[in-house]
C-alpha cells in the first residue's frame, strides 16, 4: 500500500495532531484568543499610524483606523493560510507515499483540506463568541490549501529530480 510505511505513519500522526491543534483553536472561545490586549500592550499605535483604508470582510468594516482590530485581523488570517498551506502540504505528501497516482494524490489532499477547513467553520459556528464564516473557506484557507499544493508539487519534483541524479540519469563525470 505504502511505499515508505515509516514515514506514512509519521506523517499521518503529524496530520492528526495538527487537526487536533486546529479544532482546539476553533473550539476556543474569541476572549481566549483575543490579541487586541496584548497588542496594545507592546506596541503604541494611533488611528493615524498605518496608511488609512478600510474594506468589508463579510458584511463588517475591517479599517486601519482601529490599528489593533486591523493588526488582529491580518494576523488570524495569516494563520488561516499557513495552518491550511501546511495541512495540504502534509495530507499530498502522504498520498504521495502511497502507491496512488500523483494526480489522485493531489486530488485528494485538496479535497480533504478544503472538507476540514468547511467543518471547521461550522464547527466554529457553535462556539460561544465565535462565527463561522464560509468567506474564510473560500478565500484565506482556499489561498493556503493552493500555496500547499504549489509547495508539494515543488518539493516532490525536486525530490523526484534528485533521486534521478542520484541513479544516474544525469550523471556527471569528471
Amino acid at each position: 500500500m505504502t511505499r515508505n510505511k515509516r514515514a506514512f505513519i509519521i506523517l499521518l500522526v503529524i496530520i492528526i495532531a495538527m487537526m487536533a491543534v486546529m479544532f482546539q483553536a476553533s473550539n476556543t472561545p474569541y476572549k481566549k484568543q483575543d490579541i487586541k490586549p496584548f497588542l496594545r500592550e507592546h506596541i503604541s499605535l494611533s488611528k493615524d499610524s498605518l496608511p488609512q483604508f478600510s474594506f468589508r470582510y463579510d458584511g463588517e468594516l475591517v479599517t486601519t483606523g482601529q490599528p489593533y482590530d486591523f493588526i488582529e485581523f491580518c494576523i488570524r488570517k495569516l494563520g488561516h493560510i499557513s495552518e491550511y498551506a501546511a495541512l495540504t502540504f502534509l495530507l499530498v505528501c502522504v498520498f504521495l507515499i502511497t502507491r496512488i497516482s500523483r494526480k489522485i494524490a493531489y486530488m485528494t489532499g485538496f479535497l480533504l483540506s478544503l472538507l476540514y477547513a468547511l467543518s471547521d467553520e461550522w464547527h466554529q459556528s457553535f462556539i460561544p463568541g465565535r462565527t463561522g464564516h464560509l468567506i474564510d473557506v473560500f478565500t484565506f484557507d482556499l489561498f493556503g490549501i493552493l500555496l500547499g499544493l504549489i509547495a508539494a508539487f515543488i518539493v516532490n519534483r525536486l525530490i523526484r529530480k534528485a533521486k534521478r541524479v542520484n541513479k544516474g540519469d544525469f550523471d556527471i563525470r569528471s
